[in-house]
């Protein structure tokens, strides 16, 4: 909805007013522009983009993430969103199979990624991200490999890889009910996580791969519960112990009614919350950072022995993390945990 063309001017300008009463002049760390397809934006309304961007005090080593799709992005886009101050690109791919394409509602190619990240390159950008969608209903192990070779070849600095999730009521679902059976999955993502892996990649996140030195700062603020902002129609936040969550309406956001609900966090949820998102990172939690902040011996719970006892779990230098060999059923590790 954002980007009906009519809607765009006032809707960065109710941006730049959102962010400018709300933002408490923090130094930040990350910044993601994402959730959608921001690279729909043309030339002249990234340079509004460009304005809201200077309202944040950033730090030195700033990472600033723009999600684009492969084929809005050309050599005069690039030098916009450097102008701007982006210095991280998140390129959707999902998949460079014309099947899965379709089936995703999607078009890439090997040949014009390739060109593009050279592209990028050249003009600076020395952190990428691509996308994968893997697990699509009736794709085949051998489809997967050839997308994996052909990301590898791209050479970006991280990969984030997600299996399919049919949600309810939409095309895909009502068409498919299903995606591959449980044992290709499991297959799919082993082989992604062995290829990766021997080709220099550190698997630091249950879905994500990195280059050393290039994880991704800004979802590692999810990932280990801290705060963050949230701008933008139906954006959400964590500040001060409250997550809110900003309207999907339109109407009502460019009435200046951005927040559409508040909930103040108790610490037993926040226990939760960070037990469920610690734990999606191959190191774990810091026992010592728990006890500190809760005084709790977090493996003494009784659910947590069991699962430390059945090799689930696993204790080592003071931290809590899921044995690397029992990922791919982490939601039921967690579903125990909780």
């Amino acid at each position: 909805m954002f980007y009906v063309k009519k809607w765009v001017d006032k809707y960065l300008d109710k941006l730049y007013e959102e962010v400018e009463s709300m933002y408490e002049g923090e130094e930040l760390r990350t910044i993601y522009i994402g959730g959608g397809s921001p690279s729909a934006l043309n030339p002249k309304e990234l340079e509004k983009l460009g304005k809201i961007i200077q309202l944040f005090n950033l730090s030195k080593n700033c990472e600033v993430t723009f999600e684009a799709n492969i084929n809005d992005l050309n050599d005069i886009y690039l030098t916009h969103l450097k102008n701007i101050g982006i210095n991280r690109l998140s390129i959707g791919v999902e998949s460079f199979d014309e099947s899965n394409l379709k089936l995703m509602g999607r078009e890439a190619s090997f040949d014009s990624a390739s060109k593009i990240i050279k592209m990028a390159r050249s003009k600076g950008f020395n952190n990428i991200n691509i996308d994968l969608i893997y697990a699509l209903p009736k794709e085949e192990l051998n489809t997967l490999k050839e997308d994996i070779k052909k990301i590898l070849k791209l050479d970006p600095d991280h990969i984030s890889c997600y299996s399919l999730i049919l949600e309810p009521n939409t095309r895909m679902f009502l068409h498919y009910k299903k995606t591959v059976d449980e044992d290709l999955e499991y297959e799919m993502y082993k082989y992604i996580q062995k290829k990766l892996s021997k080709s220099g990649y550190v698997h630091y996140e249950v879905s994500n791969y990195a280059k050393p030195n290039k994880y991704a700062k800004h979802n590692l603020v999810y990932w280990l519960n801290g705060e963050y902002y949230g701008f933008g129609l139906g954006a959400s936040g964590y500040l001060h112990q409250v997550r809110y969550e900003n309207t999907r309406s339109m109407t009502k956001y460019l009435d200046g009614k951005f927040i559409y609900k508040k909930e103040l966090v108790s610490t037993e949820d926040e226990k939760k919350n960070r037990l469920m998102l610690n734990l999606r990172l191959l190191k774990g939690i810091n026992l010592n950072d728990w006890f500190l902040k809760y005084n709790e011996n977090l493996e003494t719970r009784e659910e947590i022995k069991k699962l430390i006892k059945e090799k689930l779990l696993i204790v080592e230098n003071n931290f809590l993390f899921i044995n690397p060999k029992k990922l791919y059923i982490m939601n039921e590790i967690l579903l125990r945990i909780m």
